[in-house]
């Protein structure tokens, strides 16, 4: 269904993205023009975590140029809202799990960590990966 399609992108991994919600399409709008942002993916929906509540599948991976910020390695998750309490259980319990998942994995890896957040815009990601070198 191209009716959820973005227009033509520069700094996905496709040409187009389809969306689930004009936070999403926003979200992907300012990935595209950032200039920290190197490439990006919304996650196919066979992109997933298991959680003893069911199987997980967060949003969008990040790259960030080297040198820009901190975390150079993202995957978020978009919410309209950044309030837990707007969340069901399930969905709270899932990404929860997600965290701890990345937590873990990052204690397996000795390079670049992969900083897990859920995020509601494209400024509050950039407040999580924290710029190193302000201009």
């Amino acid at each position: 269904d191209f009716s959820k399609a973005s227009g033509k992108l520069k700094n996905h991994i496709y040409d187009y993205v389809v969306t689930d919600s004009k936070v999403e399409r926003d979200f992907a709008k300012e990935l595209d023009t950032s200039t920290e942002v190197v490439v990006y993916a919304k996650l196919p929906r066979g992109f997933l975590i298991p959680t003893p509540v069911g199987d997980y599948n967060p949003d969008w991976a990040i790259s960030f140029r080297e040198g820009s910020v901190e975390h150079i390695y993202f995957i978020a998750e978009t919410k309209g809202s950044m309030s837990s309490m707007e969340l069901r259980a399930i969905e709270r319990t899932k990404i929860e799990c997600a965290r701890k998942f990345f937590e873990r994995l990052n204690s397996k890896i000795t390079s670049k960590h992969v900083k897990y957040h859920k995020v509601d815009s494209y400024e509050n990601l950039m407040s999580i990966a924290v710029f190193k070198n302000l201009k």
